[in-house]
C-alpha cells in the first residue's frame, strides 16, 4: 500500500493539508505556483518534493473547489 501524498496531522501545521507529513502545506505549493514559480523552481527550492507532490496539490485544490457549495442567505 502506497503512502498518501496529502496528509493531515494535527501536530503538523495545525492539521492543514500537507505533503507526506512534511511541513510543506498544499497552500504553500499553490501559493508558489500562483506567484509564478515553475515546477522546476519549486523542486529546486524544496528538494524533498516531487512533481507528483505538486500535481497532488493541484488535484486536491480542484477536488475542494468541485465540492464547494453555494448557500443562499435570505434577508
Amino acid at each position: 500500500m502506497s503512502e498518501a501524498i496529502i496528509t493531515m496531522n494535527p501536530t503538523i501545521r495545525s492539521g492543514k493539508p500537507c505533503i507526506r507529513n512534511l511541513r510543506i502545506s498544499v497552500y504553500d505549493i499553490l501559493n508558489m505556483l500562483a506567484s509564478g514559480m515553475s515546477y522546476e523552481e519549486i523542486l529546486e527550492d524544496y528538494p524533498k518534493l516531487t512533481q507528483q507532490d505538486i500535481l497532488a496539490s493541484l488535484q486536491y485544490a480542484a477536488d475542494r473547489e468541485h465540492r464547494t457549495t453555494l448557500v443562499k442567505i435570505s434577508a
